[in-house]
């Protein structure tokens, strides 16, 4: 996540936020899942190892409260997240089902710490940003950008990106999202379809059934958030001069002509493959 300034273009020191916490990498979603937070201990080993920890501010991640999570998701969906465990799930059958609850969204160990964990330095993040404490914020935890406000999807459980993001607009009149995953930011988009307040804007793989399904250059946006939602959909085969060349003026024209006065990016790593 990224403050604005008025110079879009121009160089300048940042002061940087970097949130983490060895116990966000340790939770495991089950044998044989290709959702690893252990991944997070080696992203972190990377950023010591090239001594970029001693040019940031270093912070843990703080559990999010039930409130924060309940300004998007609904109170059903937060409490069965808080009561439910791998040993009880059985006795929550309907549901499982009615909260999408299955292989690639399982029920684990710590289920409920993970999310808040994750979610509470989003949030914590976008303060910062609105308290102008930091110019530019880091949680690689968080970015579950497929979570809806009823149910997990796609390995995501809560959406720290929808929470982060109504935080920022509590004093950012225009808050601009960019995903570069290589699944599409359906979460997210869903989330803002409506309002012209965020602006999404998502790089992604699209056809042949690709999860989600969604992210059709034709999904615009609807009501007040009409034309504010952007999707550029890609198919197999891109190399990084191809990519560039879209991303490069798509992005430089989503900030000169919608002016956002916070930028988040959600960092999906799979879009690398």
């Amino acid at each position: 996540m990224e403050a604005v300034e008025d110079d879009i273009y121009g160089a300048s020191s940042k002061r940087v936020a970097y949130f983490y916490d060895d116990q966000v990498s340790s939770y495991h979603f089950g044998p044989g899942h290709p959702m690893k937070p252990h991944r997070l201990a080696l992203t972190n080993e990377l950023v010591q190892a090239y001594g970029l920890d001693r040019k940031m501010d270093l912070y843990g991640l703080r559990q999010a409260t039930e409130a924060e999570l309940r300004m998007f998701h609904s109170d059903d969906y937060v409490d069965f997240l808080k009561r439910v465990t791998p040993e009880t799930q059985h006795l929550w059958s309907a549901q499982l089902t009615r909260f999408n609850i299955a292989a690639d969204c399982p029920i684990f160990d710590g289920l409920w710490d993970f999310c808040r964990r994750y979610t509470g330095g989003s949030v914590d993040g976008a303060r910062m940003l609105a308290a102008e404490q930091s110019e530019c914020v880091i949680n690689w935890s968080g970015g579950l950008h497929h979570a809806k406000k009823f149910e997990a999807s796609g390995f995501c459980y809560v959406n720290d990106i929808v929470l982060a993001i109504i935080e920022l607009l509590r004093y950012n009149p225009r808050v601009l999202y960019i995903d570069i995953d290589v699944h599409h930011g359906d979460g997210v988009q869903e989330a803002f379809y409506g309002t012209d307040r965020v602006m999404t804007l998502s790089f992604h793989k699209y056809g042949g059934g690709f999860f989600p399904g969604t992210g059709d250059l034709y999904e615009i946006g609807t009501r007040e958030g009409k034309y504010f939602s952007v999707n550029v959909p890609l198919h197999d085969g891109i190399d990084d001069a191809g990519y560039l060349y879209l991303f490069k003026p798509i992005v430089q024209a989503a900030i000169f002509y919608y002016r956002p006065t916070a930028i988040v990016l959600q960092c999906g790593a799979d879009s690398l493959g």
